[in-house]
């Protein structure tokens, strides 16, 4: 016998474009299915671990349900990557007007950006990518879809809805939320994170941005591009202070560039409303100030969702800041019992949740060895600039007691750069002392994530420097500017002694 229907979900402001999302990813008229005698795999959580752990696994022939407390597609379609990267590309598109002078194009001096309609496309780009995570879809791959908050029953069952599932393997992959500051008067005064800053219909006219790491630096310099006054506060000296410091600058001096004012070591003491707006109160290196906003944005951090799962009941260990325990090859303390992605992962990126998934599944399935540690992982800010790493950072390097060589190159020494009128910016290589093995790369450029991947395939595939050097790159492309570090890496190996070698072998041939 089916059961009723899932409960009803709205995705604010509930318009026709939010309405087609909530009929894919938590459709009205859903009944979850009747429970198979046993499944291969249970997994907890529709995001995109548990969403590439279910569909993968279920390719193979394995029996899965999937279970999602709210709406399919997790944060990175509802209110991550692909909202926020709408946003950023509208921002871009009002950055390359501004810029227009320079290339000799004239546009009208008051330019107009209508806030209303950036976000209704955001909503609109978003439903029509929704069917990649749909019920639909995913029951027509073979998974069973149940929609409820789970929890562990017993070692081998998990109850979602008043039904139970019964497993031979399960995965948590719950991700995580937004770190709710204590911070006296915030809540209070109304705040905005990641999950609720893509619900605006209207810009900010004022918005403070908490915390200057990838999330808030991203948010706000697009902001600032559509039209608000953006003012971010972060704790320590620096904006991306955890990104390689040639790369951290560049983006602040962007940002100061482009009129965004940072409050660098600041120290929030207190949020109030006044008739001005909301009153932030701060400390600056001992020195206390405050400053009137509209609205507070907050992208300083994320808690793993543990809570209900009953873990405690399957012995699977946990911390609530850092989330379920897991070894290397993701399985957590209950050897029955896996996880993937955010809640469980120091690499919080939508690909790395993907790539944990497929580790997952050969490990659950079929007795695999995969281990996360194998991995090569790059990652992308998306700022403009973007800024690419993968691999060590020299501090790390240094750490591990590995010496380095480093090759750098500036944008501004590439031809389709300078073309481009976009020449903040480098390629930073790092290899293995007195070897082409790389080990580290960091990009800056305006398209740095999609330059990343050439250096991640080499250092994947034990492909050196020097093979970097012998690969043909197309003239003109910003990618050039890899080939000219490796390059770098040819000269640097023309000692004195081959020099001399050389010179002397071509005077014989002249002779």
């Amino acid at each position: 016998m089916s059961q009723p229907s899932v409960e009803s979900v709205k995705v604010l402001p509930m318009d026709e474009y939010n309405e087609a999302l909530v009929n894919q990813v938590r459709p009205d008229h859903w009944t979850n299915p009747q429970p198979a005698a046993c499944y291969n795999l249970v997994v907890i959580g529709g995001g995109t671990a548990g969403l590439v752990t279910a569909a993968g696994a279920a390719g193979l022939g394995a029996k899965v349900a999937l279970v999602e407390k709210h709406l399919l597609g997790g944060d990175c379609l509802n209110v991550g990557c692909v909202p926020s990267k709408c946003m950023i590309r509208s921002a871009r598109a009002v950055a390359d007007l501004k810029a227009a002078g320079q290339h000799g194009i004239q546009i009208p001096e008051n330019l107009e950006v209508d806030f209303a309609t950036v976000m209704e496309r955001l909503r609109r780009v978003r439903a029509e990518i929704s069917y990649h995570d749909s019920a639909q879809r995913f029951q027509q791959l073979g998974v069973d879809v149940f929609y409820g908050t789970a929890k562990f029953t017993s070692s081998n069952t998990a109850e979602v809805a008043g039904q139970t599932l019964r497993f031979k393997q399960a995965v948590i992959a719950t991700g995580t939320r937004a770190v709710e500051p204590a911070i006296p008067g915030l809540a209070e005064a109304g705040y905005l994170t990641n999950e609720t800053v893509f619900r605006l219909t209207q810009r900010p006219q004022r918005l403070a941005v908490v915390g200057g790491g990838p999330i808030g630096c991203e948010l706000a310099q697009a902001f600032q591009r559509l039209g608000s006054e953006v003012v971010v506060l972060h704790k320590n000296d620096h904006l991306l202070d955890r990104e390689d410091a040639d790369a951290a600058e560049i983006i602040q001096q962007t940002f100061i560039n482009e009129g965004i004012q940072l409050l660098l070591s600041a120290q929030i003491q207190r949020v109030e409303v006044s008739s001005a707006g909301k009153v932030i109160y701060y400390e600056s290196n001992g020195q206390p100030d405050s400053i009137v906003v509209d609205e507070i944005l907050v992208g300083a951090g994320r808690v793993p969702r543990v809570e209900g799962l009953d873990l405690e009941r399957v012995g699977v260990k946990y911390d609530k800041t850092q989330g379920v325990w897991v070894n290397d090859r993701l399985q957590t303390t209950n050897p029955r019992i896996y996880a993937a992605g955010d809640i469980c992962m120091d690499w919080k990126f939508t690909h790395a949740a993907d790539a944990a998934a497929r580790i997952v599944i050969q490990n659950a399935l079929f007795l695999g060895r995969k281990k996360l540690s194998s991995l090569t992982m790059p990652w992308v800010t998306y700022t403009d600039p973007e800024v690419a790493h993968v691999g060590l950072y020299e501090p790390q390097a240094e750490a591990q007691g590995i010496n380095l060589d480093t090759y750098l190159v500036p944008l501004e020494e590439i031809d389709r750069a300078i073309v481009d009128g976009e020449t903040a910016g480098f390629a930073k290589i790092h290899v293995k002392q007195g070897t082409d093995k790389i080990v580290g790369a960091t990009i800056v450029a305006r398209h740095a994530g999609e330059m990343i991947s050439e250096v991640t395939l080499a250092m994947v595939g034990n492909l050196g420097l020097g093979a970097i050097a012998n690969t043909i790159h197309p003239y003109p492309t910003q990618a050039e500017v890899i080939r000219k570090a490796a390059d770098a890496y040819n000269r640097a190996r023309l000692t004195p002694t081959i020099k001399k070698l050389f010179s002397t072998w071509l005077a014989w041939r002249r002779s």
